[in-house]
């Protein structure tokens, strides 16, 4: 089957398995101890490894951490390089996940979205600018109470149906070609215990962008930031010059955070930023969790050194009180490895360009599972998925942008042939 014929197929699958997925709360906990840190992310899991043995994927396993495994074998003589497609099965702690009903706007035709189960959530044509770009198609949505889950289950359901018609259409030639399906990355924890080696892959894609015809070859560079403060803490009856409360000192320190600049809120493209994610405590010791981000590493250690200086001046007003400030890596600009082998990224934008759209490389601000990945051994860019407005009851994503993600997968693991010897 030559690459014309790839763009021929019908009677896609893709949004069968993606409402299918939506429905199974896989939501991740950042306050858990646990790998995974749910154990409802394994509903799916699960559920992803009967698939893959119905299809014929006979491999298909679920290890003891929540990892899916699976191998597409080789159907030609060539000698190809492994690659790998991955996903992560779970959604952001930020909004609901539970009891997601997926609702389709058949033909849309330019209009906002009012979405069902609660009226005040509207997708706004004028405010989503990818809208655009979707007349004529049908754009799938939650109902208004929860998120919708296309960060990421549109991947997993892409790379399900990929798997289905590479596995039903022998004459798409291609090299062994793995699947992993990962949990918790959207805690920042979704490749703590893959096993590469049991993977055995040379090259990944991870299928979790955003915008069709884009792929991604840059993130963040990212660190995590955590500042302690001890307070005095004294009854509050008699408390008048004796008591320093940690909660009101972490306020102030939030208070001081530059607003014009360094904040998520007044940052693009190539900014960074430093952003307090998390805040708890009591008068005598509170936290402030920080991420800090910048798309150039050495930039990190600036804007650490910038909020520790903020965290030095307002604690030294409070005499008696002392503070902690850690830090911890989180992961790093993936195109420092990428870079080092630019055929990943030809062969991804080729086959997006022969799946039909004009392929754009982006940068992403924030990260993938490709990002540590990439510094793990396993250089991995990042292709869209066609989710848009993640995180939030005004996700969504479009069925026909769902089939172009299938049929870049079909591309690319045959180009990654075509190129062979």
């Amino acid at each position: 089957m030559d690459h014309s014929t790839i763009n021929t197929i019908k009677n896609f699958k893709v949004a069968d398995h993606f409402i299918r997925y939506v429905q199974i709360d896989t939501q991740s906990d950042a306050s858990s101890a646990t790998f995974p840190s749910t154990s409802k992310q394994l509903n799916l899991s699960k559920l992803l490894v009967e698939e893959l043995l119905a299809i014929g994927i006979k491999d298909a396993q679920l290890d003891e951490n929540g990892y899916v495994y699976g191998t597409i074998p080789s159907n030609t003589d060539k000698n190809v390089p492994v690659i790998c497609f991955c996903s992560h099965v779970d959604t952001s702690p930020d909004c609901s996940g539970q009891d997601v009903k997926p609702v389709i706007h058949h033909n849309y035709q330019g209009q906002d979205l009012v979405l069902p189960d609660d009226n005040s959530v509207v997708i706004r044509y004028n405010e989503h600018k990818d809208l655009a770009e979707q007349i004529g198609n049908d754009i799938i949505t939650a109902s208004g109470t929860t998120l919708l889950g296309a960060d990421d289950k549109a991947g997993v359901a892409e790379i399900m149906e990929a798997a289905r018609l590479l596995i039903a259409n022998p004459q798409i030639k291609h090299g062994d070609i793995k699947i992993l399906f990962t949990p918790d990355e959207e805690i920042g924890r979704g490749v703590d215990f893959v096993n590469l080696k049991h993977l055995g892959a040379q090259f990944a894609y991870t299928m979790d962008g955003e915008k069709a015809g884009t792929i991604e070859d840059e993130t963040f560079s990212a660190d995590a930031a955590k500042v302690t403060i001890h307070g005095v803490s004294v009854h509050p009856g008699f408390a008048k010059n004796k008591m320093q409360s940690a909660i009101k000192i972490a306020a102030k320190i939030i208070e001081t955070l530059p607003a014009d600049r360094l904040s998520p809120e007044s940052t693009s493209g190539k900014q960074g930023f430093v952003h307090p994610t998390n805040v708890s405590g009591t008068v005598e010791k509170a936290t402030i969790d920080f991420i800090v981000r910048d798309h150039l590493t050495s930039n990190l250690q600036q804007h650490e050194a910038e909020l520790e200086k903020i965290v030095q001046e307002v604690v030294s007003q409070y005499p008696g009180c002392t503070y902690t400030f850690d830090t911890k890596e989180q992961y790093r600009n993936m195109k420092e490895i990428l870079d080092q082998y630019p055929q990943i990224m030809e062969i991804g934008l080729e086959a997006i360009g022969r799946a039909g759209m004009k392929a754009e490389k982006r940068s992403i601000r924030g990260g993938t599972d490709g990002s540590r990945l990439s510094f793990m051994g396993l250089p991995c860019p990042n292709v869209f998925a066609g989710g848009h407005a993640f995180h939030g009851k005004m996700e969504w994503v479009s069925i026909q942008d769902m089939e172009k993600a299938v049929k870049t997968i079909l591309h690319i693991a045959a180009l990654w042939e075509e190129k062979s010897n």
